[in-house]
């Protein structure tokens, strides 16, 4: 029988394959579009999706203690991941940023233990930080030892999303996955309504089949379909053990950028991923409890 920690994980794995083509195909949108319409009109798109699956499933009004925690959500994973993102992939290369995202499996850990009453053991700690040290060494590696102003946007990306992940996992134990994201779209849509609509231009109309295609895929599996899995992912197996998950993410960009745009796969990339994801088997079999 799968354990619930076994089914979290697989669950969000999902959710991470969806998640892991957004940097490379942000690549190809920001070819066509200014970063900040992306960022809005991909929320705004997907806002309007939402508000469907809401109005067709009759939720009722959220609470004021939810809503204050969808607006936490939305700053995170609405606002904050996809602008930071998508200005940082109109300079820099989405392999060296899928690197740099490879933080966030600690980053969320953190935050949900300083949130929640999840006490991961020493060895889990140690796990994650040795997963967490290779993504660095490869990030030095990759970039002549030094970090860069990408890599700053990058990281403040990586926290919001981590921040919009943790309160979004865990309002996912109690309430619909699925209603949570569509709920932190709603809200958040009137703003970037009236942002994507200052942020277009028309010349938009005629930016070909493969900057609209990518720029739905954005709106509708990175920004709404993939939280889907991954709350579930999360609300399931726990968010200290499940968000570990993400240290492959990484790597599935790799793979990605390397089919979409053409970076090379090198062995470098190839070694790390193996090592990254035997962090992520030995961060399965450390003990984490909740208070």
């Amino acid at each position: 029988m799968v354990s619930k920690e076994t089914k979290g994980m697989l669950i969000g794995f999902i959710g991470i394959l969806i998640f892991s083509l957004t940097l490379p195909v942000s690549k190809i949108a920001v070819l066509s579009f200014n970063p900040y319409f992306i960022a809005f009109g991909r929320a705004s798109l997907a806002g309007l999706v939402a508000l469907a699956y809401l109005a067709y499933k009759k939720e009722g009004m959220p609470t004021q203690v939810e809503l204050t925690k969808f607006v936490v959500i939305a700053l995170g994973v609405v606002f904050g991941f996809p602008i930071f993102t998508t200005v940082a992939m109109a300079h820099g290369s989405s392999s060296h940023g899928a690197v740099i995202l490879g933080m966030m499996p600690l980053a969320t850990t953190v935050i949900g233990v300083l949130r929640f009453k999840e006490r991961p053991s020493l060895g889990f700690w140690l796990v994650s930080l040795l997963g967490a040290g290779l993504v660095v060494l490869y990030a030095l590696l990759k970039s002549s030892g030094s970090f860069t102003y990408i890599d700053g946007l990058l990281v403040l990306g990586g926290i919001s999303a981590c921040v919009g992940y943790v309160e979004g996992g865990e309002l996912s134990r109690k309430i619909n996955p699925r209603t949570v994201i569509s709920w932190a779209l709603v809200i958040s849509l009137p703003i970037n309504l009236v942002m994507a609509w200052l942020t277009y231009s028309p010349e938009y109309i005629d930016a070909g089949a493969v900057a609209w295609i990518s720029f739905m895929y954005l709106s509708i599996f990175s920004m709404f379909l993939g939280f889907f899995f991954w709350y579930e992912g999360l609300a399931i197996g726990g968010i200290a053990r499940v968000s570990q998950v993400q240290l492959v993410q990484p790597f599935c960009t790799l793979v990605a950028a390397s089919i979409l745009l053409g970076d090379s796969l090198t062995a470098m990339n190839l070694i790390f991923a193996v090592l990254v994801v035997s962090t992520v088997i030995l961060g399965k079999r450390m003990l984490v409890r909740r208070v």
